[in-house]
């Protein structure tokens, strides 16, 4: 175990890479504190989001709650969820792995026509606790300096629509 560890370690070097110097240096414009304004399928909510590098800068975590008043007849919600941004060496591209409030755990691989940090989309390869076929991709796109969209689908398999959640979220802290 030591070996490999310093083996990787050696390779990362070699290569003059830095995970926050080069890889995370992209995916920085979202450090921060950040609130949003969410318009779902099933209502409107607000939210509040953290971004922070974790486990000596090699992941990038977010820190999501938000929150959807009661409306006619539908009860208040809460969703709640971690989003892991790692890079994958081997792949040259970054994977999602969203760990929600509902028990789905989501692994998404950025798509190839992303634009770095600008546009990003990602795309799931794989769901946990969802029914097999279930779909999800999850995008964002910077539109300034202190604010970036956010838009995450879900389609599960025998339902028509899918459930849409979009985000408006602006920086809270600088």
């Amino acid at each position: 175990m030591k070996l490999a560890l310093a083996t990787f370690v050696m390779m990362v070097t070699v290569q003059g890479q830095s995970p926050v110097a080069e890889i995370w240096k992209p995916l920085e414009y979202f450090v921060g504190s950040w609130t949003g304004e969410e318009v779902a399928t099933f209502g409107k909510g607000r939210g509040e989001r953290t971004y922070r590098f974790v486990l000596q800068g090699r992941y990038l975590l977010s820190e999501n709650a938000s929150r959807f008043p009661p409306d006619g007849d539908r009860a208040a919600e809460a969703h709640d969820d971690w989003t892991v941004f790692s890079y994958d060496i081997a792949r040259k591209t970054y994977v999602v792995r969203q760990f929600n409030s509902e028990g789905f755990v989501n692994t998404l691989v950025m798509d190839g026509a992303s634009e770095v940090p600008r546009r990003m989309r990602f795309v799931a390869e794989r769901t946990e606790n969802a029914p097999p076929g279930t779909q999800v991709v999850l995008e964002y796109e910077i539109v300034g300096e202190r604010e970036f969209a956010e838009r995450f689908e879900v389609r599960f398999p025998g339902r028509e629509a899918p459930m849409v959640i979009r985000n408006r979220w602006r920086r809270a802290d600088r």
